[in-house]
């Protein structure tokens, strides 16, 4: 009996200092970050500027803007968790090709963006990059588009301002959900500092709103897609487009997503 005693101590122990480790370092398993230098200068095909946006606790963001030739709008792109824009820059012409302009910011920490990461900051910086915008075109004229963790950025915006249309391509309910599904070893209820609570921010939303998923998605469960959507209000637009068979980085390869996308900027 001593030694099942000492064996359930010893687990106990290792329990408690795997949850100080990701206590302490949750930050760096959420956010995937990586720097770019200033005078890098991006390469990519088509017409694009950088822009600037100063925050009130000296952070200092940076987007890019590309252009498509008589723009029926432009979409607010909020990429994932990780990489930059030399990353995330490329997959723009896809929607320029649609005849929309884009304007795609780095979160605070990422690319050439600066400033300490909170939840509270990176959704703050995001709707101020949609003022920004907001002074330059019309606000009817601008659709909103979260990629993943993108999602939690992009729905406050919708739930907040008056815009064209929210689309979510592999989103979540709440980052909760998701650590769960992918480490169901920790209370995250209590200890994630990033819960992101989507399905609360969309309830407040009344644009028309389109959830894009797969149903093999490794990183985000189609569970907490469909959660997401079922928080939509009734009488909003709302659809949810079930790629079957995609996973979480390629929903691009099938025919049913780009349809889907297509029709709906238009």
């Amino acid at each position: 009996m001593a030694w099942l005693v000492s064996a359930l101590g010893v687990a106990l122990l290792a329990w408690c200092g795997a949850l100080a480790f990701y206590w302490i370092l949750q930050e760096r398993f959420i956010f995937l970050r990586f720097d770019t230098a200033l005078r890098y200068r991006y390469r990519f095909g088509g017409r694009y500027q950088q822009c600037w946006l100063d925050r009130p606790d000296g952070a200092r963001l940076h987007a890019l803007w590309f252009k498509a030739r008589d723009p029926r709008g432009v979409i607010l792109y909020f990429h994932g968790h990780s990489g930059n824009l030399k990353r995330w820059g490329r997959g723009a012409s896809r929607f320029v090709a649609l005849g929309h302009d884009v304007l795609m910011p780095d979160p605070r920490g990422y690319g050439k963006s600066t400033g300490r990461i909170s939840e509270r900051a990176l959704i703050d910086d995001a709707v101020a990059w949609h003022d920004w915008l907001a002074d330059h075109v019309r606000p009817e004229r601008i659709t909103l588009y979260g990629r993943s963790l993108g999602s939690a950025l992009a729905t406050p915006i919708a739930a907040n301002r008056r815009v064209r249309m929210l689309l979510l391509e592999t989103p979540f309910n709440n980052l909760i959900d998701v650590c769960w599904s992918q480490l169901p070893l920790f209370p995250y209820r209590w200890i994630l500092r990033y819960p992101f609570r989507n399905e609360e921010a969309i309830r407040g939303v009344q644009c028309p709103v389109r959830i894009f998923h797969g149903t093999n998605d490794p990183m985000v469960p189609l569970s907490c897609a469909l959660k997401l959507y079922a928080a939509v209000p009734g009488h909003v637009d709302r659809e949810a487009i079930i790629v079957e068979g995609a996973h979480h980085n390629d929903l691009w390869r099938f025919p049913r997503f780009r349809e889907a996308l297509r029709d709906s900027l238009k």
